[in-house]
């Protein structure tokens, strides 16, 4: 807190710093946080969160307030904000508001964005000096990475991406350093596709789908990543590899015996930055990855279930001291991220930077701390019984059912413990009409239908028309192109971080009629699908752009 002037009473200062702050001592104003919390949420980030004008949903058909009646399990795509997610942003907003009565706008902002890398550092059971650089978006942080890598290389890399049919669609853009969107997270209109200045490069897609008439993940993975790196080195030119952990079907490669073959064979020469943005991996192996050296980018958006969007990028600290000493910094670069984005840490890199608050992208990772907090007070052996038990019902239940056909699960390695998240925690599944794949359109459709009351589109009994009223949110049709035949999609139904929150209880028979309860919302999904299949209704639901393949 700043020194009073001299003569000057307690309440003369908090009034003038108020004064100050409206009307215009800095450049980010204390009336910029009066705008309505909903309004601020969906602020400064990808335009897939503008709300609709019809039905006030943003591009992941989710409200930008709490929808209590809707079932979440969507957490691979996006969630709807839990009421005590919403109640701690506005708690936030508030809070910062009073410290803005004693300092500037900008000082208070910053300071608070560093307590909150402090709180995810000690959710995450992280070493202090693992530095965090928050982002509107995983797909920012991705710009990020490869920022910070040319730094770290000293020469622009090539990007190979492992997973690339299976991370997010921006990925295609920003693995070669160009803009994903027509508008940046700061309200820069540019050129999707277009490069970023000074940050543009090469880049090389390495599919993860077997090409054989099944899903499954193909077999070759690590001779195919190897393979990449090998060619690119040889060809004079560092890499930037990024891997997945996991996909948007839960698949992890490559293995680790790979990545220890990369490390012996080119040190180095390949910079590894993990796409965890699911955050489907236990504390221990994600602390593995920064102990050696590798970048990882994450969301609290995703598993745990925070409002989208919210990125960081988790940076070792055997390379913060490095990269606090950039000399030339990519032009582009300024236009997505400000001062407040880079840890207090690196004093140097920061001070290139504009302050600029994005008050919409601190608001989702406040919400999204109070989930990822909520979720680790739950007893560790809760959280990994529940997420078996939903994980053995999800399985049998879609086993059972004539229309639905799973995916099958990638092997997953165990030489690093992944706690509770052992336990698959994505279950992709295709819909079946007559044994036979429906259409992508199709898919798509009773996607947007499950979201939806549907009850006056289902003829039947009392029963059937009751599930069809139901709201569910699920995970994004996912395309799949095949190299012999037709594209393919697939559903999924996801258990997120909320679930085993809610479940929770100290009194146990309480807290098994919790998990019995979420497992009869699950069949509640699938009689729901297997009606919308049967009867056709999906015809009747309006196409929205949101829920594109």
């Amino acid at each position: 807190m700043r020194r009073e002037p001299s003569g000057m009473s307690a309440g003369a200062s908090r009034l003038s710093g108020l004064e100050r702050a409206i009307d215009g001592g800095s450049r980010y104003r204390l009336r910029d946080l009066f705008t309505p919390l909903d309004t601020l949420l969906v602020s400064g980030g990808d335009p897939r969160l503008a709300l609709d004008p019809s039905d006030r949903l943003n591009g992941y058909g989710c409200a930008a307030s709490p929808e209590p009646e809707i079932w979440n399990f969507a957490s691979s795509t996006a969630s709807t904000i839990s009421q005590a997610a919403y109640d701690r942003a506005a708690l936030a907003r508030e809070e910062l508001m009073h410290k803005c009565l004693f300092d500037e706008v900008e000082v208070a902002f910053d300071a608070r964005c560093e307590d909150m890398r402090h709180e995810l550092r000690g959710h995450l059971q992280l070493a202090p000096r693992v530095d965090i650089v928050f982002s509107p978006s995983g797909t920012d942080s991705q710009l990020h990475a490869l920022f910070l890598a040319r730094a770290v290389l000293g020469a622009p890399p090539v990007t190979i991406v492992v997973g690339a049919d299976q991370t997010g669609s921006g990925t295609v853009h920003t693995a070669r350093g160009h803009h994903f969107s027509s508008m940046t997270a700061g309200g820069l209109a540019v050129r999707k596709d277009g490069a970023v200045a000074g940050l543009a490069g090469a880049s090389l897609a390495l599919p993860l789908l077997e090409t054989g008439p099944g899903i499954e993940m193909r077999a070759d993975a690590d001779a195919a990543v190897l393979h990449a790196v090998e060619a690119t080195i040889a060809r004079g030119a560092p890499v930037l590899l990024q891997i997945m952990d996991a996909s948007k079907l839960g698949w992890r490669a490559p293995s680790a015996d790979c990545l220890d073959e990369i490390a012996r064979r080119w040190p180095r020469k390949v910079q590894i930055v993990v796409d965890a943005c699911q955050a489907r991996l236990g504390r221990r192996r994600l602390h593995s990855y920064l102990d050696r050296g590798y970048m990882v980018l994450m969301t609290g958006s995703k598993f745990f279930g925070g409002p989208a969007f919210s990125g960081a990028l988790l940076v070792p600290k055997g390379l913060s001291r490095s990269l606090d000493r950039i000399e030339g910094i990519a032009p582009g670069v300024f236009d997505y991220a400000g001062r407040c984005d880079w840890p207090m840490a690196w004093p140097a890199l920061r001070s290139r930077f504009e302050r600029r608050p994005n008050f919409g992208q601190w608001l989702r990772w406040e919400a999204a701390l109070a989930e990822i907090g909520s979720y680790y007070a739950v007893p560790e052996a809760f959280r990994a019984r529940v997420l078996a038990e939903l994980a053995a019902g999800i399985d049998s239940m879609i086993a059972l059912s004539p229309s639905l056909r799973a995916v099958a699960a990638a092997t997953r390695t165990t030489q690093i413990d992944d706690e509770e998240l052992a336990q698959t925690t994505i279950f992709p599944f295709m819909l079946l009409r007559g044994g036979k794949p429906v259409s992508i359109a199709e898919t798509s459709a009773i996607h947007r239908a499950m979201a939806r009351d549907m009850n006056e589109a289902i003829s039947g009994s009392a029963a059937d028309r009751l599930v069809a009223a139901q709201r569910f949110l699920i995970g994004q049709p996912v395309r799949l192109e095949r190299q012999d035949g037709a594209p393919q999609a697939v559903l999924r139904l996801c258990v997120g971080a909320r679930l085993v929150t809610e479940a929770w209880s100290p009194d146990a028979a309480e807290a098994r009629r919790n998990v019995q309860q979420i497992l009869d919302r699950i069949a509640d999904v699938l009689v729901k699908i297997e009606l919308l299949l049967d009867r056709g209704a999906v015809a009747a639901v309006p196409v929205n752009s949101a829920f594109e393949v």
